[in-house]
C-alpha cells in the first residue's frame, strides 16, 4: 500500500512538472499582450534580461524569467540597440529575433532630382529622425565636415530616397549621397559616346544638371542634351534660363526678366560662352546618361509647349514660329526651359 502511494505521488509530481512546463511553453509561444503596434527602443548596452523585464513591466508578457531561459536555450541573446516595431501578432521570440537581426525601424529622406544642395540641407533639417550635426551650413563648413575635396558642393549628391535608422547623422546621409553620385557619374562617364561634347566627368556633371533643370520629361533628356551638345560644338552660347536663375541666387523672386538675362554673372549663359563654372543642381541618372550620350540630330532650339514637353526646331525661323504658337499668351512660372530669344542665335 505504501509503495503504491509513493508511485502515485511521484507520478503526480511529474505530471505537475510537465503540466507547468507545457503551460509556460504555451505562454512563450503565444502572441504578446498588445492591442496595437508599438515602437520599442533597445538602449545601448541593454541585455536580453532587461528587455524581457521591460516587456513584463509593460504587461506584454508574463514570467519574463521563463521567456529568458527559453530564449537563451535557443541561443537568442545578442540583441542590437535601436528602434523596433512590435506588433500584437509577435511572440517574445519574434520580437527578440528582430532585435538580434537588427531589423530596425527605417526612416527616409527624399532628395528630388534637380534640387540644389541647399534644398538637400533643408530636407535634412526638417526630418525629425535625423541627428542634426551641421550647425554651420555655409559651403566651406559643410565640405569640411564631409571631408569632401571639392570647391563647391553643388551637383555632387545623388538624388534618391535614403533609408536610415533614427539618430543617423545628417553628414552620414550626405556622405552616402555623395558616394552614390561618384559611382553614378563614373558609370555614366565610362559609357560615354563619341558624340559627347564634354571633356571631363565634371563637365558632364555640369551639363547633366542643366538638362535636369530644363525638363521633367525623361524621354526628352537625350534630345535636349543633343541641342546643347551641338551648340557647344558650334560655339553657340547655351542661353538657358536655369543657369541665369542659379546665378541670381536670392535676388531671383520668381519672375525672370529681360534685364536678368542681360545681367552678367558667371552662370549667365546668355552673356558667357560655354558651360557655367559649376553644376546648378543635383542631376539624376537619366540626365547624367543624356549628358554623355546626346541624341543625334540637327535641332538647335526648343521651347516649352506648356504641358511639360518641348517643341524642338532646327532653325531660328522655325523656333520663332514655335514660340508664337506655344508661348504668346502663356505666363511662364516654371523656368525649366528658356524663353524666346530676342535675336538670331538666341537660346532654347
Amino acid at each position: 500500500m505504501i509503495k503504491r502511494l509513493i508511485v502515485i505521488a511521484v507520478l503526480l509530481m511529474f505530471g505537475a512538472g510537465f503540466g507547468a512546463a507545457f503551460h509556460l511553453k504555451d505562454r512563450i509561444d503565444s502572441p504578446m499582450a498588445l492591442t496595437s503596434e508599438q515602437t520599442y527602443t533597445v538602449p545601448s548596452g541593454a541585455s536580453l534580461r532587461r528587455v524581457l523585464s521591460d516587456f513584463e513591466s509593460k504587461g506584454w508578457i508574463q514570467y519574463a524569467r521563463a521567456h529568458e531561459l527559453w530564449l537563451r536555450y535557443q541561443e537568442q541573446t545578442a540583441i542590437q540597440r535601436g528602434e523596433y516595431r512590435v506588433s500584437p501578432a509577435d511572440t517574445s521570440s519574434d520580437a527578440v529575433n528582430r532585435m538580434i537581426e537588427g531589423r530596425k525601424i527605417q526612416y527616409s529622406v527624399q532628395f528630388i532630382e534637380g534640387w540644389t544642395f541647399r534644398q538637400f540641407l533643408v530636407a535634412l533639417a526638417a526630418n525629425e529622425a535625423v541627428d542634426h550635426t551641421l550647425t554651420d551650413t555655409d559651403t566651406a563648413s559643410v565640405l569640411e565636415a564631409l571631408n569632401i575635396d571639392q570647391q563647391h558642393p553643388e551637383g555632387w549628391f545623388f538624388p534618391d530616397t535614403y533609408l536610415f535608422e533614427r539618430g543617423t547623422a545628417d553628414v552620414d546621409i550626405l556622405r552616402q549621397a555623395h558616394q552614390r553620385m561618384q559611382q553614378e557619374l563614373s558609370r555614366a562617364w565610362e559609357n560615354r559616346s563619341e558624340s559627347t561634347q564634354v571633356d571631363t566627368p565634371y563637365e558632364a556633371l555640369i551639363l547633366a544638371s542643366i538638362i535636369e533643370r530644363e525638363t521633367g520629361a525623361a524621354f526628352e533628356r537625350p534630345e535636349i542634351a543633343g541641342v546643347f551638345s551641338r551648340r557647344l560644338a558650334q560655339n553657340m552660347r547655351l542661353q538657358t534660363d536655369p543657369t541665369v536663375i542659379y546665378g541670381l541666387g536670392e535676388e531671383f523672386s520668381g519672375n525672370l526678366t529681360r534685364s536678368h538675362l542681360r545681367q552678367d554673372t558667371p552662370y549667365n549663359t546668355y552673356t558667357r560662352s560655354g558651360l557655367p563654372p559649376t553644376p546648378i543642381a543635383n542631376p539624376g541618372r537619366g540626365a547624367l546618361e543624356a549628358a554623355v550620350d546626346p541624341a543625334e540630330g540637327t535641332t538647335l532650339f526648343f521651347v516649352a509647349r506648356g504641358d511639360g514637353t518641348h517643341q524642338f526646331s532646327d532653325t531660328y525661323e522655325e523656333h520663332n514660329q514655335a514660340v508664337r504658337q506655344y508661348q504668346r499668351f502663356q505666363r511662364r512660372d516654371d523656368y525649366r526651359s528658356a524663353p524666346p530669344p530676342e535675336e538670331q542665335g538666341g537660346g532654347s
